[in-house]
């Protein structure tokens, strides 16, 4: 068993095509010898008694009780010893060795044994027992081959201390997923981690009494956010149709038609740039409650993250980039513009355009002469206090222009009832008092018309089917939009999106 060649360690079969041509081609020799055996090579099923897992939890009493054990899992290493040998297989994060000797098997099976490959899947029937050095063992009476392997895995010992290849580029990993979540117990546990967080975000909101909803994908009109759409053709109609930028007017359409609280966790798309904290294709999870505000959303969010930190995390606090982030509540509340004066020393009210631009230029920032008060505003706060906002943070009251579907403020010219919440220097949410007067809302549309002329792509479209149900009547809602990509990269630790998003945007393959 485990007789191909191997090429020398840290070469990769990319940079040596010949050699993995030649281990591949000796694989498929060995298929063609287990066919003509009588062996079909990939079966259509195994019956097993135990996992990997609950059979090493459960390993005293079947040892003891010498219970026949059907167990599954792919072969990740071999250690020879003439008419006996020694393997590991895993069943996702859980490895058992396996002991094969040929005297124990049928005469076939030991056949099968030979011919057989690291990432070959294995399904085995034994007795377990525990060697000499201590280690849990099921010592193998009848072999089946469930799968063979075909393509070999790097990072493998095909050998004793001989390694395939050492797979180290990053890229290389996000493109090979499904070997990644093979040989990497981190990502494993990542893609656990997301669909945890995940489902314990839908079971809160399910149990606070919203309703989960879908809305469309590809839009007619695009909205809910500032931020450049992918365009398609729809042949059908012989009209260009938008991948959703956010799930907001749909949902905020529904409020209107009487549904007091409604919830979708989606994929949405932006036509932006890609790096660690930004991919064009994510997943929001947005929820509206009638009858509420932005003050309703912070409690919302402070409940949410109690429950993470409870049923996920299992602690309140964690470690992220030499960080260590608490998630007790209550979280820190600041206005933007008590946070910028704090690290900046710039007053952001009611300043005029011109005096503001100096001011931010004169920190280094780039001020471009299209950018109004807000934009201005906003770039000051990305470069100069967001990195800071490490500890959870409500940042409260934003520029109106800035947020075209959000309420005025209630006491303060020239601001919205709308924060976002930044953790490790990122932002994970954002909240508004959503708009609910369709005069306001039609005249905040023609003003992010006029930005569109002016040359800012991203500004907002009008949408008059929006418009039509306010029009009819939206109670005073309090609406929240969370990234579950961003969310689950800092609770998990990870360095970049691509590592728990589990087949990212990538450049195709020149």
């Amino acid at each position: 068993m485990i007789n191909t060649p191997t090429t020398d360690q840290g070469q990769t079969p990319e940079e040596s095509p010949e050699k993995l041509d030649h281990v591949m081609r000796a694989r498929l020799e060995k298929l063609t010898r287990l066919r003509e055996l009588g062996v079909n090579p990939f079966p259509y099923g195994f019956t097993k008694t135990h996992t990997v897992e609950s059979a090493l939890s459960d390993f005293d009493k079947l040892s003891e009780s010498e219970e026949n054990v059907k167990l599954a899992g792919r072969v990740l290493s071999v250690r020879l010893m003439g008419k006996a040998a020694f393997t590991h297989i895993q069943e996702e994060a859980h490895r058992i060795q396996l002991y094969f000797k040929m005297n124990l098997l049928e005469e076939l099976d030991w056949e099968v044994f030979q011919l057989g490959d690291i990432g070959d899947i294995f399904g085995v029937s034994g007795t377990l027992f525990t060697t000499r050095t201590g280690e849990r063992t099921l010592k193998v009476s009848k072999l089946t081959l469930l799968s063979k392997n075909i393509r070999p895995l790097p990072a493998i010992k095909e050998k004793e201390d001989t390694v395939w290849f050492k797979w180290e580029d990053k890229e290389e990993v996000y493109r090979n997923r499904t070997i990644d979540l093979i040989l990497n117990r981190e990502s494993r546990e990542k893609l656990i981690a997301r669909s945890l967080i995940t489902r314990e975000i839908r079971n809160f909101l399910d149990e606070d009494g919203f309703l989960e909803v879908e809305t469309p994908i590809m839009q007619s009109m695009y909205g809910g956010a500032n931020a450049k759409p992918f365009v398609t053709h729809y042949n059908a109609l012989d009209h260009d149709y938008y991948l959703r930028i956010a799930d907001e007017l749909y949902l905020k359409r529904l409020i209107a038609g009487g549904i007091p609280k409604v919830y979708e966790i989606a994929k949405d798309f932006r036509n932006e740039g890609i790096d660690r904290f930004h991919s064009p294709e994510f997943t929001m999870m947005e929820c509206y409650a009638a009858y509420e505000d932005y003050h309703f959303c912070m409690d919302l969010v402070e409940r949410m993250f109690t429950r993470l930190a409870i049923n996920v995390l299992k602690k309140d606090v964690f470690e992220y980039d030499n960080n260590e982030i608490s998630l007790k509540a209550p979280f820190k509340r600041s206005t933007m513009a008590d946070l910028v004066k704090e690290k900046c020393g710039i007053d952001i009210i009611d300043r005029d355009r011109d005096e503001l631009a100096k001011e931010v230029s004169d920190l280094g920032i780039h001020v471009d002469t299209t950018w109004g008060t807000g934009k201005i505003i906003d770039e000051l706060f990305s470069e100069k206090v967001e990195p800071e906002l490490i500890q959870p943070t409500f940042v409260l009251d934003y520029p109106v222009e800035l947020s075209p579907l959000a309420k005025k403020h209630r006491s303060v010219d020239g601001l919205v009832e709308r924060f976002e919440l930044f953790i490790a220097g990122m932002e994970v949410a954002n909240s508004f008092s959503e708009l609910n007067d369709p005069i306001d809302q039609r005249s905040r549309f023609e003003e992010q018309a006029r930005l569109k002329a002016a040359g800012d792509d991203e500004a907002h479209p009008i949408d008059e089917d929006y418009l039509q149900a306010l029009e009819i009547g939206m109670p005073p809602t309090g609406g929240l939009g969370m990234g579950i990509d961003r969310l689950v990269l800092i609770l998990t630790g990870a360095e970049s999106l691509r590592d728990v998003i589990l087949f990212p945007t990538l450049r195709p393959r020149s």
